[in-house]
């Protein structure tokens, strides 16, 4: 059976220098193909370390004993200058107090009650697809315009103030300079140690940020929004327990960090999916039959999700094969053992997501697609992490679930998608797993 693009994983043991060459084109090229057999790989280069595959193991880093395993100092590093201490990279009482205070935000209400701007995206997507000079597309960049256009619009709707392509722009920038590894990754260098991307995109960054600034407190002293959309719900949020709100800067680095994930990694997930369809036309003619019975000719939406389990399939499906945070990382605090295997302070914990959901010892024909997986049963707990697990799980899972059925399901209805010859997309991390080359599919109005 033919099988979707993948990533070659190492076979055979490689230099210090080659670990880095090859991690500086792509962080998942280093991965050992044995992490897909085995539930644990220790080794070192310049840093102990350990990948994580089996599933108490991950339990016991996610859930159990989640203060002794923090993020590690190179992902709070790349990610800082761009969205501060904010809560994907705060730690201990400093997350507690934001995650509680933010928690509200994405309830099933206010999720639901941003579903129409999702709607509203898929129908614009659609008419642009279908107005198009020709019909072959780079999925990717229409997935990325679409996804933006949801998150700047629940984030920031009425703020005509506000640069929007400025902020993606920056954002984007920084993500490919700073992302890139580097030798101080590599050999374990301190945090502060400077990582040549970071210059690139400072003056970017900051401009962004005073933006976004500027655009906080104009929204204080103006009039509430009939319908509140993200950046309200975050003005107006304070810890449950202690009463504290988010000041600016707080909610400066919050907004731009859901900003950032609210549409990137959904952009990426719906470009994989419907890489998948074009590369397996029955899958997508099952969808098809499916989005078509439910929606007719109109974009779908929140009511119409408990009637496109198919479509959360495929979506759930691509998760599996090409999950947006492919591999995290964890610093050991304290003495543990995981597997039977000494775990000492400062070791690097690594959670292989991509080698994880490709594990023969987890999945039947791991490198297939297959959205049937997730039809009926009940998939174990941690084998399955595309939005990670635990206390610190994603708190916009809910909302990026809804926004790609919404957008998938419309998209199908409406087309079918073919590959371009010649044009397979290449899965490249950088910090998100990105199809290199483009997702290029002609779009067949049906």
């Amino acid at each position: 059976m033919k099988q979707p693009v993948k990533i070659p994983l190492v076979t055979q043991p490689i230099s210090v220098s080659q670990s880095l060459s090859r991690a500086r084109r792509n962080v998942l090229s280093i991965l050992p193909e044995i992490a897909t057999r085995q539930p644990m790989v220790s080794g070192k280069t310049g840093i102990r370390w350990h990948m994580v595959m089996d599933p108490e193991a991950l339990k016991r880093v996610l859930r159990d004993r989640l203060e002794d395993y923090p993020k590690s100092g190179v992902t709070k590093s790349l990610l800082r200058p761009a969205i501060g201490n904010s809560l994907f990279i705060a730690e201990g009482a400093q997350w507690h107090w934001q995650r509680r205070a933010t928690a509200p935000a994405f309830s099933h209400r206010n999720v639901s009650a941003l579903a129409p701007t999702m709607t509203r995206a898929a129908e614009a997507t659609c008419a642009r697809l279908k107005s198009g000079e020709t019909h072959y597309f780079n999925m990717f960049e229409e997935m990325v315009s679409t996804t933006f256009q949801v998150i700047s619009d629940v984030t920031l709707s009425g703020d005509s103030g506000l640069d929007r392509n400025l902020v993606h722009q920056a954002i984007d920038d920084y993500i490919v300079a700073a992302g890139r590894v580097t030798v101080a990754d590599i050999f374990g260098l301190p945090s502060w140690f400077p990582r040549g991307g970071w210059l690139k995109s400072r003056r970017a960054l900051a401009k962004m940020r005073a933006i976004a600034d500027a655009t906080i407190e104009a929204r204080r002293v103006a009039p509430p929004n009939e319908t509140p959309d993200l950046l309200d719900l975050l003005l107006g949020a304070s810890d449950p327990e202690t009463g504290r709100s988010l000041n600016t800067a707080e909610l400066r680095d919050n907004l731009l960090t859901f900003i950032v994930a609210g549409h990137e990694t959904t952009a990426l997930t719906l470009s994989w999916a419907l890489y998948l369809c074009g590369f397996d036309q029955e899958v997508q003619t099952r969808a098809r039959t499916e989005a078509i019975a439910v929606l007719g000719n109109r974009a779908a939406t929140q009511e119409d999700l408990a009637a496109l389990p198919y479509t959360r399939a495929i979506i759930e499906e691509t998760l599996r094969l090409y999950p947006p945070a492919a591999m995290v990382s964890r610093t050991a605090q304290q003495p543990d053992s995981l597997c039977g295997r000494q775990v000492n302070p400062k070791d690097t914990v690594i959670l292989p997501i991509y080698a994880l959901h490709r594990s023969h010892l987890h999945w039947e024909d791991p490198d297939s697609f297959k959205p049937e997986r997730f039809l009926g049963g009940k998939i174990e707990r941690y084998i399955y992490l595309p939005f990670g697990d635990g206390p610190r799980v994603c708190i916009g899972q809910s909302f990026a679930m809804q926004e790609a059925t919404i957008i998938l399901a419309s998209l199908l209805a409406r087309f079918k998608f073919t590959p371009v010859e010649g044009k397979t997309p290449k899965p490249v991390m950088i910090l998100t797993l990105r199809p290199e080359g483009g997702v290029w599919l002609t779009a067949d109005p049906i």
